[in-house]
């Protein structure tokens, strides 16, 4: 054996080696079973099945077959949805204009900014657009802001966000809503596509208005979906991300006619969008959800809720420290000084109405206008309003006021258009009611008076009077207080307001000259045709009134109330329209209109407007009640500013206790207080005409027409006496001629 080893050259042979292995290998001995137990397995596999089984078999082979069928049409359709959908993005991606700027601004309305005298902005009106903002140059908190609450997934999707989605449908339907009511799911992508409503511009032929074309744009069918989705993908494919973001952040809705953060910015803070800090970020970001309900000017508290709510959300993604974000909760954003003011919304809503419709109502262009307006005078005037009615007004009261400041040359400085100081675009008393004027359109029969010759000392009987109206009963006017003061002067008959002496006065001037020099004063409506005339029967606005008055302050010239006094386009430095002033062609003569105004001073100093006498000034101006008190004025002016002011019920209720000698001068006294503290007293324009002249007796007017009459009948009988000798010596000599001719 050995012998055979060494032979071999110690090599084993075939037998050896495969015992020897073996023996060296128990883990291969070990694992035989397992190979033997599958081996077992695929021959119980292979043995027939019990009859169930194949009875279940055989039923489940139709479904089989059916997942096989639906299974190869499912993925083929899905190919073929996919090409359709890709073809169709790149389609819509191929329209869109190459360069995204141009869907920045695409407004079919302009806007229009109102400076006031200063030069200072305190109105917007119209879709306002502040100017281009980019995403990467815009405040880094407020582009942080806007994708933490509108989509934080902004980065990491391709348009659409299923998960978003989904997620919206869930709180949808866990709210008990329709799946696609209420949260959307949209990103900002998608926002985008109908902010631009789908790449379909505003067209006047298919929609009524803009906002028809809006409402459709927001329409939330599962097709205008779908089309939303594909746009959003195109937006995606054709732009960059910070692109379509940009388009975003210039073309979002939020509130008060802001379009785009820039100008809300401009409109809530009065700084650039792209120098807001965390909270005033947050709360521009905020308005998003609901512009109109979160906007600041309407209600601060509300949006400032909403804002931490979105400081919450940056915090929580990482765009704000807790640091950051404890001292954005602890200083939150404050309106800017005008717009907290909401200062002149009457004014400017007339500025709109008056002015040119191409550049206000209806302008396609962004407009500036600088106007006569004065926020300080229009802060005091509402604050004088709004104190007599907490003081003096009951709390139940539904009465309104309406207030006018304006200067001799007819610019409006402030104005109010109801008790609701803050209002806009809502009716406005000052400029769109028409109530009768009662007293207060005494000044224009005396100055009628004034331009005939009279003078403030003549005189005029304030007696009983009746006059015939044809086609209607006697007119028999009364006076305020039922008594009649016999022979006073026109000054006393003003100052009193006494109501037979002006009827007197109006018919011995003609009632055609007194509502002549009324309407070239300013008072254009129709003006009474009967005696009522000269106790404002007729109807005015309170703009009229205080223009008309303007124009006796002025020297007796016809004013044009204005406000708009130069009209521009954004970024133009040639204005468009220029306006110097509202004077216009003289009504009576100077000399008449300072006797006039010298009347009207008598009536605050010693007549029914004694409550708006001002210490140091002096003061010149007319009450007026109508019949029934449905309407108390008064109007006055220093030498320096007019003011109107209107009190009534907007029902034309009869107002309790209220003349126009009482609330109305009151609130022209509160009013004026304030607009001339500091100020240095200037004299009115007037001509004092000294101590009327005694008046004469009745018995020596009697007297002196009984003398006057006996020498006119001395003289007549003189002169009868002198023609009877003329007639004779011509008959002498008639008959001498006769006789012997005439030689």
């Amino acid at each position: 054996m050995s012998g055979k080893n060494t032979g071999t050259g110690g090599r084993r042979i075939v037998a050896e080696r495969r015992y020897s292995d073996s023996a060296a290998k128990p883990a291969q001995r070990k694992a035989a079973p397992k190979r033997q137990a599958r081996k077992t397995t695929k021959r119980r596999a292979n043995k027939p099945r019990g009859p169930i089984r194949r009875l279940l078999g055989i039923l489940m082979l139709p479904f089989v077959w059916l997942f096989r069928l639906i299974w190869k049409i499912t993925w083929r359709v899905s190919l073929v949805c996919f090409a359709i959908l890709a073809a169709a993005v790149f389609y819509v991606s191929s329209t869109l204009p190459e360069d995204y700027r141009v869907l920045v601004d695409q407004r079919v309305r302009g806007s229009v900014t109102l400076l006031d005298r200063e030069g200072q902005v305190f109105a917007w009106r119209g879709d306002q657009f502040g100017g281009m903002i980019t995403a990467d140059t815009v405040s880094d908190h407020l582009h942080n802001a806007v994708v933490a609450t509108e989509d934080k997934r902004f980065y990491r999707h391709f348009g659409i966000s299923p998960r978003g989605i989904a997620s919206a449908v869930r709180i949808n339907l866990s709210a008990g809503r329709g799946p696609l009511s209420g949260n959307g799911g949209s990103t900002i992508t998608q926002q985008t596509a109908k902010l631009l409503c789908l790449g379909v511009p505003f067209d006047p032929e298919t929609w009524e208005d803009e906002t028809a074309y809006e409402a459709d744009c927001r329409q939330g069918s599962i097709w205008r979906k779908a089309k939303e989705a594909i746009y959003a993908m195109a937006l995606e494919l054709r732009y960059t991300k910070e692109e379509v973001l940009t388009i975003y952040m210039n073309r979002a809705f939020l509130g008060a006619g802001a379009r785009g953060f820039e100008a809300a910015s401009q409109r809530y803070f009065g700084k650039s969008a792209n120098e807001v800090g965390p909270a005033e970020a947050a709360m521009l970001a905020g308005l998003l959800k609901a512009p109109s309900r979160y906007a600041p000017t309407n209600n601060l508290e509300r949006s400032r809720d909403r804002g931490a709510t979105v400081l919450k959300l940056m915090n929580d993604q990482g765009y704000l420290s807790d640091a950051q974000h404890a001292q954005a909760v602890e200083n939150p954003a404050s309106l800017s000084q005008a717009a907290a003011a909401e200062a002149g919304g009457y004014f400017a809503d007339w500025v709109m109405r008056s002015g040119p419709e191409i550049f206000t109502r209806n302008t396609t262009e962004d407009v500036i206008i600088r106007t006569s307006f004065d926020q300080e005078i229009q802060a005091s005037t509402e604050e004088a309003m709004q104190l007599v009615f907490q003081e003096r007004v009951s709390a139940e009261s539904t009465a309104q006021a309406a207030i006018v400041v304006m200067s001799a040359d007819g610019a409006v400085r402030a104005m109010v258009g109801g008790r609701d100081v803050r209002a806009s675009g809502a009716f406005n008393r000052a400029t769109q009611a028409h109530r009768q004027t009662g007293s207060a359109f005494k000044p224009f029969l005396y100055a009628a008076a004034m331009e005939l010759g009279y003078t403030p000392n003549d005189y005029v009987v304030d007696a009983e009077l009746c006059i015939d109206v044809p086609g209607s009963s006697r007119y028999c006017p009364r006076n305020y207080t039922n008594r009649f003061y016999g022979n006073v002067t026109l000054t006393q008959a003003l100052a009193q307001s006494l109501n037979t002496a002006a009827v007197r006065i109006s018919e011995a001037m003609g009632r055609d000259n007194v509502r002549k020099i009324a309407n070239d004063f300013g008072l254009q409506s129709d003006l009474a045709e009967g005696p009522a005339l000269a106790l404002g029967a007729s109807e005015s606005t309170l703009l009229q009134m205080t223009g008309a008055y303007a124009g006796i302050l002025n020297g007796g010239s016809t004013v044009t109330p204005y406000g708009l006094v130069e009209l521009r386009l954004q970024g133009d430095s040639t204005p468009v329209i220029t306006q110097e002033g509202g004077i216009g062609e003289r009504v009576i003569s100077r000399r008449a209109a300072e006797h006039l105004t010298y009347m009207m001073s008598r009536v605050v100093a010693e007549g029914t407007g004694v409550r708006a006498q001002l210490d140091g000034w002096q003061i010149a101006g007319k009450t007026g009640t109508t019949q029934g008190a449905k309407d108390a004025w008064f109007i006055g002016f220093t030498a320096d500013y007019v003011v109107g002011v209107w009190m009534g019920n907007d029902d034309n209720k009869p107002l309790r206790g209220v003349t126009g000698g009482g609330l109305p001068a009151t609130i022209w006294h509160e009013v004026m207080a304030r607009i001339t503290a500091g100020v240095a007293p200037r004299p009115l324009p007037m001509i004092d005409p000294g101590p009327a002249a005694p008046l004469v007796s009745q018995e020596e007017l009697a007297r002196q027409a009984a003398e006057e009459a006996r020498r006119q009948q001395q003289e007549q009988q003189r002169q009868q006496r002198q023609n009877r000798r003329n007639n004779t010596d011509s008959a002498i000599n008639n008959l001498l001629n006769g006789l012997f001719g005439n030689n």
